[in-house]
């Protein structure tokens, strides 16, 4: 089936319009009429070739909300007519210790991402979502069970919701913990609003003094501006967790000298250079942690997702067209958007 996308022919060039080819469904497949999809930072880096390996043409996203428009003739969990979202794989081994424990993100073979992965199909890679419609294994599609006016705001919770998710719960985050959120961006603002709702303390993070009331409007009980030394000393040796989305080359060392013995500090956002390297003695004299989480398996995902519908929460978001989507990358290069840019799909037509 040939469907109408937005992507790019080369790392130089304008995102544009144009044709792609969509799989009739095999027999454990689930097609998707897309009615948003979200912009992630990862699809500007990808698309610019910013990040190495891109795959052209590139059509970028893996945000993605729509309706089951057709099943596969094994499929028994989804029906046409669902609202399903689509996050950032669609494919693993499905049989390796990871994807067993249902954690195929971290896939020994290597997870299929939405969009620039490994494909049997022309062009032989994968395209995401900036486009009409998609096919995908059954086993990597959500159910989505907020209401359908709200879908556009549930698009980013398929890749900045379950970044953020999947380190909460692994870490076990919850009342009683003191927990940092540092970035108050796509990733972040989810952090912080997921950590609220799981019932921790949540001090907010930010360069900026002018985003303190946005953050405490997120559910931030405090806000710290990194900058002030005074307002960073004040927090010394006192968080059990920290959640790093910050994307940017940075000192570590300034947070982790705020993690209590045996705290741990997570980061999610991946800089395009290195992090200076982190002093050593402030890790050993408390016996503090960094580590690092990427995205989430499907079951948690899933988890996130009912979880985020029984507690209303969406992302804040800007719902855009297609032909503004090139705006959109050079509004967020300057973190210009609260907090992330939604495509309507409609307007791919």
């Amino acid at each position: 089936m040939t469907v109408m996308a937005y992507g790019a022919y080369a790392a130089d060039t304008p995102l544009e319009s144009m044709q792609i080819m969509r799989r009739a469904p095999d027999p454990h497949d689930v097609a998707i009429a897309i009615v948003y999809c979200g912009i992630c930072h990862s699809d500007l880096h990808t698309v610019r070739g910013e990040w190495e390996g891109t795959l052209f043409p590139c059509v970028p996203g893996h945000e993605i909300v729509g309706r089951v428009t057709a099943v596969g003739s094994n499929v028994t969990t989804f029906e046409v007519g669902d609202l399903v979202g689509v996050g950032c794989m669609v494919d693993s081994c499905q049989s390796c210790p990871s994807c067993a424990e249902g954690l195929e993100q971290y896939c020994e073979a290597g997870m299929v991402p939405t969009y620039n992965g490994p494909s049997a199909y022309a062009p032989c890679h994968t395209l995401g979502g900036y486009a009409q419609a998609i096919t995908v294994n059954e086993n990597f599609v959500l159910k989505i069970r907020h209401g359908e006016e709200h879908l556009a705001a549930v698009a980013p919770l398929l890749c900045a919701g379950i970044t953020t998710w999947s380190p909460l719960r692994h870490w076990n985050v919850g009342p009683g913990m003191k927990v940092g959120i540092v970035g108050i961006g796509g990733l972040g603002h989810m952090g912080v609003k997921l950590a609220h709702a799981l019932g921790a303390e949540v001090v907010a993070f930010t360069t900026s003094a002018d985003k303190c009331d946005a953050a405490l409007a997120l559910g931030a009980d405090q806000v710290v501006v990194s900058r002030n030394a005074n307002e960073m000393a004040a927090q010394a040796d006192s968080f059990d967790f920290i959640l790093n989305t910050v994307a940017a080359s940075h000192d570590l060392d300034a947070y982790t000298a705020l993690l209590k013995r045996d705290g741990t500090m997570t980061l999610v956002g991946v800089p395009e250079h290195a992090h200076p390297t982190p002093a050593v003695f402030n890790l050993v004299s408390r016996r503090r942690s960094i580590a690092g989480s990427m995205i989430g398996g499907i079951a948690e995902t899933q988890e996130m997702l009912d979880f985020c519908a029984d507690q209303g929460i969406t992302a804040d978001i800007e719902l855009i067209r297609a032909d503004e989507i090139e705006a959109a990358f050079e509004r967020m290069r300057k973190s210009d958007v609260k907090y992330r840019f939604v495509l309507d799909a409609a307007s791919l037509a």
